[in-house]
Order: C-alpha cells, then structure tokens, then sequence
C-alpha cells in the first residue's frame, strides 16, 4: 500500500451563514480541529486557503455547502481521527450546524502517493459513489475498498 494513499472529501450545507451565531461554534472549532487533522497519525494534506481552512471555497451552485477534502496513509489513520479524537465530539454535534442532507456526503478513493486531489475530483467521486454505490472509484467507510495492487502489472 505504500504506492497509494486514501483521499476523502466530505460536504455539509450550513443551516446559516458562516457569520451567524447559529454555526458561530463550529466556525470557531475549525482551526483548532484542522490543527488536530494535521498532528494526526497517518494524515498527509488537506485542503486549504490561505486562512487555513476550506470554508472561502464554494465549488456549489449552493453557496452554503462547504466542502472539505484530505488525503492520509489508510482508511484507519482517517476513521481513527474522525470517529476517535476530540473530532469526533464535534461530528456527533453536526446536526447542531449542519442540515441533514439526502445525498451521500462522504466518499473515500485511492490515489497515487504523492497525488493532490484537486476540488474537482473529489466532487467527481461523490458524485460518482451517488451515482453507483461503492466501488473502486469511490466508496464509504462501510463498504470500503482496498488500494490497488501493485503487484499486478498490465494496463
């Protein structure tokens, strides 16, 4: 597995605008929650503006969907940082700040190491797992898949 590395993206829609008191406490959370993500055992990269967070970027027609996008070592090293760190005191809060929402929000796949995935490829894997269910190309920490083999040569 060391040729490949997990990359996530998650998206949410805000109940109110990121200046609202309704989602203040979650606003004031990411900094240190992304400083927690980035000390983790096996993370690798997460997306960010200059402000250090992803919330400026709103690759939706729906302005208020954030997206969040990150790449680790293993589907472990991701679900121990979101299901057991302090992150996870956050996450079963998300009703609190975020509208429950019909749609799968988070999709896993495999990428080369050293692979940044750009906004745009992970929206094409959500959108992708919504479309099929979990397979290769994308999939969910339920249904997961392993990272390619790479003993197998061919094309």
């Amino acid at each position: 597995m060391d040729g490949y590395q997990l990359a996530q993206i998650n998206v949410g829609r805000l109940r109110a605008p990121v200046d609202s008191p309704v989602v203040a406490e979650f606003m004031a959370a990411l900094d240190p929650i992304n400083a927690l993500a980035d000390a983790s055992p096996g993370f690798v990269w997460r997306f960010q503006t200059e402000d250090g967070n992803a919330t400026a970027v709103r690759p939706y027609d729906d302005e208020s969907i954030l997206v969040n996008l990150s790449v680790w070592t293993s589907v472990e090293a991701l679900a121990g940082f979101v299901y057991q760190s302090h992150h996870a005191s956050y996450l079963r809060r998300r009703r609190e700040w975020f509208e429950r929402m019909t749609d799968i929000v988070v999709a896993l796949w495999w990428v080369p190491s050293g692979h940044v995935p750009a906004i745009e490829e992970g929206i094409e894997r959500l959108d992708h797992l919504r479309a099929n269910g979990p397979t290769a190309t994308a999939f969910t920490f339920r249904e997961r898949h392993a990272a390619p083999d790479l003993s197998v040569s061919g094309g």
